[in-house]
């Protein structure tokens, strides 16, 4: 079988995405629970709030240092396997990343360091501070990673330079308050709550389970509970928000997610569950919800939800347009000077030069995509579908889990509410066993985002394939073993000290024992 280096590119960058996204929710999450826990500390002066702040605070360390050293390979891909990419966006996508590091990664990493050897040289007021800045920081460091990625599914604010061949910042502030990449960022951060909540439920509950470390356990549990429940409300009211958006900027994205082949007359009905067929474009045994997907897509009773055969005739138009910006483009280039562009090309660019990214879409098929035939116009609309199946099912499984955790942290909100934590050992059980579930629905979200685009990398304006280094497959292929090999071993690690520090608990604190006065009420030095 032939080695595709657009495949296998993808491939290993899909690897590292996955298994750096194993860290990112938990650090996301814990980082706000480990300030809320040192606040309760504070105000109330109990020795075991610090207990609990320092025993979850080493679990958060050891993922933090995973998810720091999986992240920076990332970073790197995109000038070594994506480096057309990089030249293309360099100048919109570099942005946000910068400032990502300058500003978020650097605060975030300075605190993390006085939040685990400032205990016994701060205030109580001056550490609690600083743990608050590490929540704030992590929050911060996805905000400007979601920025970068959400004006990859709605690139605003920028333009094609042609003298360049470059897009170009031209409205920064458009940029920053894309709404995808806005949606995004409150979704995302709120998936990581709960993955948190999950995990310090599951953890407390073996916890009770084995009646160890119960005072720990239960109130572990009680703000897990209900810090998780309004989370996990929040991430299905943020989702309909980014399901309303991709009706406005990713309508295939949202038509593969339903296997909608055909439009449907408004409202849309939701399907439930169903067996997508691409080749033969249908869905089997599909079960509908009636009015359910147009109330969640366009928040009406009247607009329509365009199906894919739809979308894909209204791609084949773009690509049409695409062709004419194209050879008008390749006048202005041979032109030298803009004083020698012919007034034609540059009426017709300017006219088409917002579907160039459509004609690029015929590159696998010719070199000169305003030389392509209606056969290749065709194969290239029908490839803006993505793998539907793919996207159907695991967008339900997300959906599924979402619906889960609301259940599961409810139950226990309301057992933490009646002092009946450790009444249902069953209940107990079912929490240990479901740890491993927001990570799947985490990744599940993933694959949904990022695998929903193709075939693009930026929505509408640069094809994967077209933006891939001009690498060999079997170098390529060597990094995808290399990194799988590494970060195997990566992964056992991180597992044998997680479980290590969970069967050993929290240490001996050797604060004093006696009550603290809230800070307001101590006496002065």
């Amino acid at each position: 079988m032939e080695l595709d280096i657009v495949d296998l590119s993808r491939l290993q960058f899909a690897i590292t995405a996955l298994y750096h996204f194993l860290f990112v929710p938990l650090t996301l999450g814990l980082s706000v629970l480990l300030a809320i826990m040192e606040t309760v500390y504070v105000m109330t002066g109990r020795d075991i709030w610090r207990q609990m702040t320092k025993f979850w605070g080493v679990l958060f360390g050891i993922n933090f240092v995973m998810g720091v050293a999986t992240g920076i390979v990332m970073e790197f891909q995109f000038g070594m396997n994506w480096s057309y990419y990089s030249h293309y966006v360099g100048d919109i996508f570099g942005a946000p990343l910068a400032i990502e590091g300058l500003m978020a990664f650097f605060l975030e990493a300075t605190f993390v360091g006085l939040f685990f050897f400032g205990w016994d040289k701060l205030s109580r007021l001056g550490h609690l501070a600083a743990t608050w800045a590490v929540a704030i920081g992590s929050n911060f460091s996805a905000l400007w990673i979601l920025i970068a990625n959400g004006w990859m599914q709605n690139p605003v604010g920028a333009a094609f330079n042609p003298q360049t061949m470059r897009m170009e910042v031209n409205d920064f502030a458009a940029v920053l308050f894309n709404p995808v990449a806005q949606a995004k960022f409150v979704h995302t951060v709120s998936a990581g709550y709960v993955t948190a909540s999950i995990f310090v439920l599951g953890v407390s509950a073996w916890y009770l389970l084995k009646g160890r470390h119960l005072e720990l356990a239960k109130r572990s549990l009680t703000v897990a509970a209900s810090f998780g429940l309004a989370s996990a409300l929040s991430v299905v009211v943020l989702g309909d928000e980014s399901g309303y958006l991709s009706t406005e900027h990713q309508k295939m994205k949202l038509a593969a997610i339903e296997a909608m082949w055909k439009t449907e007359p408004a409202p849309a009905a939701f399907t439930a569950i169903g067996f997508p067929d691409q080749e033969a474009r249908k869905t089997h045994y599909a079960v509908h919800i009636p009015w359910v997907m147009g109330l969640i897509g366009t928040r009406s009773l009247t607009t329509e939800i365009p199906g894919i055969e739809e979308l894909v005739q209204h791609a084949e138009t773009r690509i049409r347009s695409g062709m004419v910006a194209y050879a008008a483009l390749q006048e202005i280039r041979a032109a030298g000077s803009d004083a020698a562009i012919p007034e034609a090309a540059r009426t017709a660019f300017e006219e088409n030069g917002m579907d160039l990214g459509y004609a690029l879409l015929l590159k696998p098929y010719l070199d000169d995509p305003a030389q392509a035939s209606d056969e290749q116009i065709a194969k290239a609309a029908w490839d803006t579908v993505p793998n539907v199946p793919t996207l159907f099912w695991t967008f339900r499984i997300m959906v599924g889990l979402g619906f889960f955790f609301i259940a599961l942290t409810a139950v226990f909100f309301y057992l933490s509410a009646r002092h009946q934590l450790d009444r249902y050992p069953w209940l107990l059980r079912v929490a240990v066993f479901a740890i491993p579930l927001p990570w799947i629905a985490a990744e599940c979200g993933w694959i949904v985002a990022e695998f929903g685009r193709q075939p693009w990398i930026i929505e509408g304006v640069l094809p994967t394939a077209a933006a891939v280094s001009n690498l060999g497959a079997a170098t390529v292929l060597a990094t995808i073993v290399g990194f799988s090999l590494i970060y195997s071993v990566l992964f056992v690690v991180e597992m044998v000290l997680m479980l290590a520090a969970i069967r050993k608990g929290p240490e001996a604190d050797h604060a004093p024992r006696t009550r603290l006065a809230p800070p307001s009420l101590a006496p002065a030095e």
